[in-house]
């Protein structure tokens, strides 16, 4: 492939890809099928837990939305992080970030082809993994409008389904499906009451729930390869609330008042299918399944889309190898792409030949990065946004009652990650996490130190203010 001088990305993601990629960006499988879990464990009070992560989220949105209107960068929060705190902290979250979803990339691959290999059992699952896996990858090398025109219909069909999902269990509660079996909202009371498992059952579902809103942050990676980056970011931002209060409390409100909450087909066959036997619609399963693999297939696709665009960043930075910010002609950088897909592979010839332990460790070390990513964003905002005030520089778009909303974001992510550290589901993540958080730590400062910290530091300026 031919490489452009500039080796910058392009802006070729349409305004409709951005806005149905915030639109339904945070709609994965999890909603569908991994909800059923933290319902199966907190009861009718998994609302509350799917409340306060919510809540979480759009203040994090919030501010990540403040500094990415005035700087838009395909390295977003490591970026920021890169300025806020120093380049330790922008390498090590954006490399925990880049293993992140280099990880999902297996993971959703192998859920996809599990799928696919039911429908047609005479084609192996490691088949069709690797089918889709090349063929997305394929469609991501090309453009960035590929990326963007798969993910919006990827992302039409998703929000298509949970609409009609909300139509259909709205019919059942009121009492006007046919043929439904269930109705009305006495499950959300009648089995042990609303909070049969206590608190503490809450708590430990928040810590479930949290990880399904992860790629709401993605909007802010895109929006840098979009004309009008600021415009596009603002949008999304301010629909985050009602995206979060409709797809993931209204819809779990349904299924929480349309079937008991220890209902065994909860964790077996996930909510959705669930809710939908119990009022009797044909082919549940056949519709869960078509839902869940276009659910996966989206997934896959923003997790190439995404880690390839944070190795750029980071390649651009110098820390990443420089090759990985090469770039087509159509501003796609392709190294970085494959780069990513090769890492993912490895990952999946791990799971086969080395020890188990091994492929749990790497499972795990991604367990907790959603929290810190979280962490650095209301911290690199908390500093960024002191320096910009001190600076005199006009804020376009503006983070809610700071500095308090932005400290009370910090202590609660501080007292979920203390949650984790005494939760035996979740201790081996936090702790695998630290460690590879570590590793990199201790890479950063052992790399040599960019020269130019000083110039790096009145280009930001600069460019804050061309944004602000």
């Amino acid at each position: 492939m031919q490489t452009s001088n500039e080796d910058a990305l392009a802006q070729n993601l349409k305004p409709r890809h951005v806005r149905m990629l915030s639109i339904a960006g945070v709609i994965g499988a999890g909603l569908f099928v991994g909800s059923g879990h933290a319902i199966a464990e907190a009861g009718p009070a998994v609302l509350i837990a799917y409340a306060a992560a919510g809540a979480l989220v759009v203040l994090i949105m919030r501010m990540l939305a403040e500094m990415a209107v005035s700087l838009p960068d395909s390295g977003s929060f490591s970026t920021y992080a890169d300025h806020a705190l120093g380049r330790w902290a922008g390498f090590t979250i954006g490399w925990l970030y880049w293993w992140f979803w280099v990880l999902v990339i297996p993971l959703e691959a192998n859920a996809a082809g599990t799928i696919l290999h039911a429908w047609f059992p005479q084609v192996a699952i490691w088949q069709f993994t690797l089918a889709i896996t090349l063929i997305l990858t394929a469609t991501n090398l090309l453009s960035v409008k590929n990326y963007g025109e798969f993910e919006f219909w990827f992302a039409l069909l998703k929000v298509t389904a949970i609409i009609l999902f909300l139509g259909a269990a709205g019919l059942a509660v009121l009492g006007y499906m046919p043929n439904s079996s269930t109705s009305g909202l006495q499950h959300l009371y009648d089995t042990q009451g609303f909070m049969p498992n206590g608190m503490e059952k809450v708590m430990a579902a928040i810590l479930t729930t949290m990880f399904s809103f992860m790629g709401t942050e993605i909007i802010t990676i895109a929006a840098a390869e979009s004309k009008n980056p600021g415009k596009q970011i603002t949008q999304a931002t301010n629909s985050v609330i009602w995206r979060i209060a409709l797809f993931y409390l209204l819809s779990i409100f349904f299924v929480v008042a349309l079937v008991p909450w220890n209902a065994p087909g909860l964790r077996e066959q996930g909510s959705y299918q669930t809710v939908l036997q119990a009022m009797n619609i044909p082919h549940a399963k056949l519709i869960v399944d078509v839902v869940v693999l276009i659910a996966v297939c989206s997934c896959l696709n923003s997790a190439l889309y995404t880690s390839s665009r944070m190795l750029y960043s980071l390649s651009r930075r110098k820390d990443a190898p420089a090759a990985a910010s090469r770039t087509t002609r159509s501003g796609t950088p392709w190294i970085a792409v494959l780069l990513s897909t090769a890492t993912a592979f490895v990952a999946v010839v791990a799971n086969y030949l080395a020890p188990s332990v091994v492929f749990e460790f790497l499972l795990a070390s991604s367990g907790a990065i959603a929290l810190l990513v979280y962490l650095v964003i209301a911290v690199s905002h908390l500093v960024l946004r002191k320096k910009r005030e001190k600076a005199g520089e006009t804020l376009s778009y503006r983070m809610w009652l700071f500095p308090g909303l932005t400290w009370l974001t910090i202590l609660f992510i501080l007292t979920v990650l203390v949650c984790m550290l005494f939760n035996a589901q979740h201790q081996s993540e936090l702790l695998a996490t630290g460690a590879l958080t570590l590793v990199i730590i201790i890479a950063s400062l052992l790399m040599p130190r960019k020269k130019q910290q000083q110039q790096k530091a009145r280009v930001y300026a600069v460019r804050s203010s061309e944004n602000a």
